[in-house]
């Protein structure tokens, strides 16, 4: 009888329910909790999230209608329990899901019914093909960890992307020479055009970066498994997942140095792609000739770990590559056994309710891919401010659909606004802010001085100046 009565007791820990469940430890899916929490607080909520740490909106500001700025910490998991009573925190790997019965299996046995489920997975890093141990790429605080560990040996890397994050830590990086291999006529190419590229190129680099305008006065907190090591969702499990995106100032107060003492030195690769990653003795099988920078130490003839050979002909060795080509939807455990309308980029399709094809399914932030008829004035950019708004707006859309009342799209979609930082710069981009959809037929009006520039686009009508110190608005 016992053993019955503690078999019957594991089958009900094991069969969970809730009235929203989202999927999801990064900023859109702990914002979409949150706002379900505020707007349903007699409702059950359950959050699973692959990571015992998750992302926090903190310091929140509306700086306009459409604009807003704000700060990301990492937390303890039951940090969001504590602050909204009606949600609870599952830590486990979601392993499948059948739509049909409104029902999740995680990693650790349980089976989650839902009635509304948000998809918030984010997205996964695309790395250079290939097993090399010396290519890492940067997604999550733990890649970030893996980095800094192998960077403090390292007296050259090469940065293969033109993003956010491989413009930010090529800045900020220092102690070690690095090799910046992007596909673009101009760096950060996503983010501004070329005469702001120009700008901004000097400060790759200076002798010394200037000091940060403020500290970051917040708690780290970090997770260790039982012999003290950090613990990073990819190890112990084999099942590839990872942690949530990092936030808008993960680079601030990091220790990124490496193993030299030289300055600052970069090198700038354009319009080119890598054609392979070798080792040691891969390299010395081709008889291939490295390249040297000019402003860099050292010789063409000297030996490194890896070497990486560019579309343009020149081959660089170094201590470590760099992937920061950006991320694609991580949808794995959703689509088997599922009809999910998948786009282009591989995000799934959702409407202007974040409603997928499926019912009483809805995605947001980095996994989805915006399938309406969008305004003139906003793209879909996976960024920080994008994950926040689209998961409040998701919570508001599952709210209404619950109580049977219609939502009007959230104003945020209709003028893009993103407010980030480069190069010790403050960077604001507003609508279409880099002539996205105009082909070339419109003029660009350029004037630069020293430490003061103007531009403008005149068809349509884009400005972007630089008035304050160390301020741009695009």
């Amino acid at each position: 009888m016992e053993g019955s009565r503690e078999e019957n007791e594991t089958c009900a820990t094991r069969e969970v329910e809730a009235k929203f469940v989202i999927v999801g430890g990064g900023i859109a899916g702990v914002t979409c909790a949150e706002t379900l929490a505020d707007e349903c607080p007699e409702e059950k909520i359950i959050l699973i999230t692959a990571s015992p740490l998750v992302k926090v909106v903190t310091n929140y500001q509306q700086v306009s209608r459409t604009m807003e700025t704000f700060d990301v910490e990492e937390k303890p998991s039951s940090t969001v329990e504590s602050q909204c009573p009606n949600v609870r925190v599952i830590h486990a790997f979601v392993s499948g899901l059948q739509a049909e019965e409104k029902m999740l299996t995680t990693s650790d046995g349980k089976r989650v019914h839902y009635d509304k489920l948000c998809i918030c997975s984010g997205g996964k890093p695309k790395l250079i093909p290939g097993q090399n141990p010396l290519v890492v790429g940067i997604r999550d605080t733990e890649s970030v960890k893996s980095f800094q560990k192998k960077l403090s040996a390292a007296k050259r890397i090469v940065v293969v992307g033109n993003g956010g994050i491989a413009t930010e830590l090529v800045y900020e990086v220092e102690g070690c020479e690095v090799v910046w291999a992007i596909k673009d006529r101009s760096i950060s190419s996503a983010f501004v055009d070329e005469g702001a590229a120009q700008f901004f190129l000097p400060h790759l680099n200076q002798k010394k970066k200037e000091e940060a305008s403020a500290l970051v006065k917040r708690l780290k907190y970090t997770v260790e498994n039982e012999g003290g090591s950090a613990l990073s969702p990819t190890e112990g499990e084999g099942d590839g997942s990872f942690g949530s995106a990092l936030g808008p100032d993960w680079a601030t107060s990091r220790h990124m140095k490496g193993a030299s003492s030289v300055c600052p030195q970069v090198h700038v690769d354009y319009q080119v792609e890598v054609v392979r990653v070798m080792d040691r003795d891969q390299m010395s099988a081709t008889h291939l000739k490295t390249h040297t920078p000019t402003h860099f130490a050292g010789d063409s003839e000297q030996e490194w770990p890896v070497y990486v050979e560019l579309s343009n002909g020149c081959v660089y060795g170094c201590d470590l590559v760099v992937s920061a080509t950006g991320v694609i939807p991580f949808t794995d455990p959703f689509l088997p056994g599922n009809t999910f309308e998948v786009a282009e980029d591989g995000g799934i399709k959702v409407n202007h309710k974040l409603e997928t094809s499926l019912p009483d399914v809805y995605a947001t932030g980095d996994v989805c891919t915006a399938a309406w008829e969008r305004s003139k004035l906003w793209l879909q950019m996976r960024l920080w401010t994008q994950a926040r708004q689209m998961g409040s707006y998701a919570a508001r859309s599952m709210v209404a659909a619950t109580r049977g009342e219609s939502i009007s799209l959230d104003i945020c979609f209709e003028l893009f606004a993103h407010v980030t930082k480069f190069f010790g710069y403050k960077v604001v981009l507003l609508g279409l802010f880099n002539a996205q959809g105009l082909g070339n037929d419109y003029e660009l009006l350029l004037r630069q001085k020293k430490k003061n520039c103007l531009f403008r686009v005149t068809r349509p009508t884009l400005s972007i100046w630089r008035r304050p110190k160390n301020f741009f608005l695009i």
